[in-house]
């Protein structure tokens, strides 16, 4: 192997790991979000708590499953505000207050938009789905949303 092979080899290694970390996936959890009519809906969720997991959220995804999403969670900051930025798909957005509540929904949002999107509200929480999810399952505001993280 001549010199600039081995170089090259050790450079691809050394960058290797950052790649690896840079696909690092989030904490799972399960919610179950409970319609006015008492239907129940469970949804596997990725966990987003810290202001790097949530800058970048579902940015660069090309698809969501119908029965997955993307919590994130808001402690120190109770004006959530969202936006589209690098998101390629369209998405629910649906603001959750801190019993669990459901305050606001912004339905089939634009990709790629950098229009502020919020509750202008307290939240606690915002629950991302797949565009059309919450109309198709008849999530309304009001309905709830348990989790651990919500005081129910």
């Amino acid at each position: 192997m001549n010199m600039i092979a081995k170089f090259l080899l050790l450079v691809a290694l050394s960058i290797f790991p950052v790649l690896a970390s840079a696909e690092e996936t989030l904490p799972e959890s399960i919610i179950e979000i409970v319609t006015q009519k008492s239907a129940s809906h469970f949804l596997t969720v990725e966990v987003a708590e810290n202001k790097e997991q949530q800058s970048k959220g579902l940015m660069f995804r090309t698809d969501l499953a119908e029965d997955r999403g993307m919590l994130f969670l808001f402690k120190d900051n109770p004006y959530a505000a969202m936006w589209m930025k690098n998101t390629l798909i369209s998405l629910d957005m649906l603001f959750i207050d801190k019993q669990g509540k459901i305050i606001y929904i912004a339905q089939k949002t634009q990709p790629e938009s950098l229009d502020v999107i919020s509750a202008y509200a307290p939240t606690a929480a915002v629950l991302e789905v797949k565009a059309g999810i919450a109309e198709k399952l008849g999530i309304t505001e009001g309905d709830m949303v348990k989790h651990y993280y919500f005081e129910q």
